[in-house]
């Protein structure tokens, strides 16, 4: 566990990564046009001004993908909304093999890990998903929460007004969401849940899904709330991981500067 800017090898490969990504992919990214809609409140990216897109947000992707590729990490757990950014980093990782590596294989081609739960979605808008980034607080469920703050907010959680509750992502992306989410702290199967909930309202689902949301994170809640204050132990696990996050991506930097013909003094 470390900062990222505490090990530069990350931006190292990003600048040696950025030249070779093709400008093509980079457009094809959704997230850099979901950001500006958003800054702008847009309705929908058809609305974004490309004018006001800056190099830093634009290539941030290919960050990403240095921060996979410097560990030369062969699984990467992430949520449904990264498939793209990891569909480019293994792009990257075989322009470069094909490029540089010749014969041998430098970066392996990372593989999606994912949960049962791939996507969490907005509490006020279930059409986009659950962000830190989104301006709205009422519309996630953050690790400092309280029992009443996560009581109300799943409580003016978005749903609709259909009576009783059923599991369908496209015409009720509210009550699925809701479903989704007591299924994953309670690590049950989504259409078994919903059986449950069948012949009762969102009223009572939402309550039992407030519940099941305190019970997961009351523990690791505690404990962030009794380590946040050792700065001097945080510091230290930071350094001690930054030194061995250092160790471990000096020896791919090494292997990149080689193929590459760079040499340092």
């Amino acid at each position: 566990m470390f900062h990222q800017d505490h090990n530069p090898a990350h931006t190292e490969l990003a600048w040696i990564l950025n030249c070779i990504t093709p400008v093509g992919k980079l457009r094809r990214m959704t997230t850099w046009k979901a950001r500006l809609a958003a800054s702008r409140n847009a309705n929908d990216e058809s609305e974004v001004d490309e004018s006001l897109l800056n190099t830093g947000l634009f290539t941030y992707p290919v960050l990403q993908a240095a921060d996979i590729l410097v560990y030369r990490a062969t699984h990467v757990p992430v949520g449904e909304d990264q498939t793209q950014h990891l569909e480019l980093c293994r792009d990257l990782a075989e322009i470069f093999n094909r490029t540089f590596a010749y014969s041998s294989t430098l970066f392996p081609l990372p593989v999606l890990m994912s949960t049962p739960s791939r996507r969490i979605l907005s509490l006020r808008d279930p059409t986009s998903k659950m962000s830190k980034s989104s301006p709205d607080m009422q519309s996630r469920i953050l690790l400092t929460d309280s029992a009443a703050q996560i009581k109300a907010k799943i409580r003016s959680a978005v749903t609709d007004s259909i009576l009783g509750i059923t599991y369908d992502p496209v015409a009720r992306p509210g009550t699925s969401n809701l479903l989704t989410i007591l299924a994953a702290c309670t690590e049950k199967e989504v259409f078994s849940i919903a059986e449950i909930y069948e012949g009762k309202g969102h009223g009572h689902l939402k309550a039992d899904v407030a519940d099941a949301v305190e019970e997961r994170i009351k523990g690791p809640r505690a404990e962030f709330e009794r380590i946040r204050h050792e700065i001097a132990y945080l510091d230290e696990i930071a350094q001690s991981g930054a030194q061995k996050a250092k160790e471990r991506s000096e020896v791919t930097m090494q292997a990149v500067r080689e193929m590459l013909g760079l040499r340092r003094s």
